[in-house]
């Protein structure tokens, strides 16, 4: 595995030529819907066309580093409080891929002291030499009902699955942070379906909702089937995309990586992921739980 320290160089050249930064956070409206093993997948095949992602993971159960097989050195609280360095909790999970624990970090984001922010620009300083695409594995287990992140990231993606439950809560996530942050534009992962038709029909009844009621934008961004071969590399603590190549989910969930490089960005000039964490800090200051469920 590469060192983190060892590939600084090369981050700092990728840096001066790299033209977009993208953030893009991956939500649920209620666990099961395969949301971790998803990005997991995607990772591996967005890092197979050049690029070096970078994967910010909200969970404390059911963690990121577990579905690549490795166990978690840390959080970014930790850093953020001096224990530990970030090459010490920086996780190599895979070629060009690294996962952040940050699940401890956010939780306190809103209580840190300026010198504890500081440490935290630092840090996503740093990191910026190292990514050119962040993916965040947000977690719903927050007091306002969603990730903050969300409202910082360039896009936002719900994943949802076939059935009542996820529908339901996804559209009641959409609601919420649509009418408490008139965030209006989100995109639509449907996961464990049988195929595209099942998928659009569930995307489009939802879509319905939405746009009758004014409540969001949506983007359909495609599905991945329901796949045996998910549960077998799981238990391998793999994604399906290093031990099954050619498998269907394999096939879709490339699709949607390559098509998840052409989305647009809008940065109003300015993709620095330090920006990022600028305005994660200053949301984190004025994100009132009482709005998020009026």
């Amino acid at each position: 595995m590469p060192s983190f320290d060892g590939d600084q160089a090369a981050g700092l050249r990728r840096l001066l030529d790299r033209e977009q930064l993208r953030v893009i956070t991956f939500s649920a409206g209620s666990p099961g819907v395969g949301k971790s093993v998803l990005i997991a997948n995607l990772a591996v095949l967005i890092a197979r066309l050049g690029k070096w992602v970078l994967i910010l993971d909200e969970n404390s159960r059911r963690n990121m580093a577990s579905c690549f097989g490795f166990p978690t050195r840390g959080d970014l609280q930790h850093v953020v409080d001096s224990e530990k360095s970030l090459s010490e909790i920086l996780l190599n999970v895979a070629t060009n891929i690294r996962v952040l624990p940050i699940a401890r970090s956010m939780k306190k984001l809103r209580k840190w002291t300026n010198e504890q922010q500081r440490a935290f620009l630092s840090c996503i300083s740093e990191l910026e030499a190292f990514a050119d695409i962040v993916l965040v594995d947000a977690s719903p287990d927050h007091d306002l009902g969603f990730s903050p992140i969300a409202l910082a990231a360039h896009e936002t993606v719900i994943v949802i699955s076939k059935t009542g439950a996820s529908i339901t809560d996804a559209y009641a996530l959409i609601k919420k942070v649509s009418l408490g942050y008139s965030h209006r534009n989100f995109r639509i992962l449907v996961n464990k379906v049988s195929g595209l038709e099942e998928a659009t029909t569930i995307y489009r009844n939802l879509e319905q909702v939405t746009r009758s009621r004014a409540i969001a934008e949506l983007n359909f961004s495609g599905y991945v089937p329901l796949d045996a071969h998910f549960q077998k590399a799981a238990h391998f603590g793999q994604p399906v995309a290093e031990m099954f190549p050619e498998a269907m989910a394999t096939r879709t969930c490339r699709e949607i990586a390559e098509n998840m490089l052409d989305w647009p960005v809008y940065t109003n000039g300015n993709n620095r992921f330090e920006k990022f964490g600028q305005q994660l800090l200053h949301l984190s200051r004025y994100v009132d739980p009482v709005a998020i469920y009026a």
